[in-house]
C-alpha cells in the first residue's frame, strides 16, 4: 500500500475483520496488533485480554516502526491507529 492509499483503505474499512459488524463511517474502529485489520472496539476489547496481548503489541511497535517507514514514511500515523480509535475521514 502506498503512503497515500494505507490510511483511507484502513480507515474505512465497512465491516469489522473479527466479528463482520458493520462500520459505517462515523463509527470508530482499531487495526488488530495481531494482523493490522481494522476491527470494531469490542473486538478490540477482546484482543487485549489475550494472554500474550502485552508482548505482541510490543513486538509489532518495534518492528512495525522500522517497517512502515520504507512503506508508508510515516510509521507514527500507522502505529498510533493500532492504539488510539480513530474514523474514516472521508473526502
Amino acid at each position: 500500500m502506498k503512503q497515500d492509499t494505507w490510511e483511507k483503505k484502513l480507515a474505512c474499512a465497512i465491516r469489522c475483520s473479527r466479528c463482520e459488524s458493520g462500520l459505517p463511517p462515523n463509527a470508530q474502529r482499531i487495526l488488530s496488533v495481531y494482523d493490522h485489520a481494522p476491527i470494531c472496539l469490542s473486538c478490540k476489547q477482546e484482543e487485549e485480554r489475550r494472554p500474550d496481548y502485552e508482548t505482541v503489541s510490543k513486538q509489532m511497535v518495534g518492528t512495525l516502526m522500522a517497517d512502515t517507514e520504507v512503506l508508508y514514511s510515516d510509521p507514527g500515523g500507522y502505529c498510533y491507529h493500532h492504539f488510539y480509535p480513530y474514523t474514516c475521514e472521508q473526502d
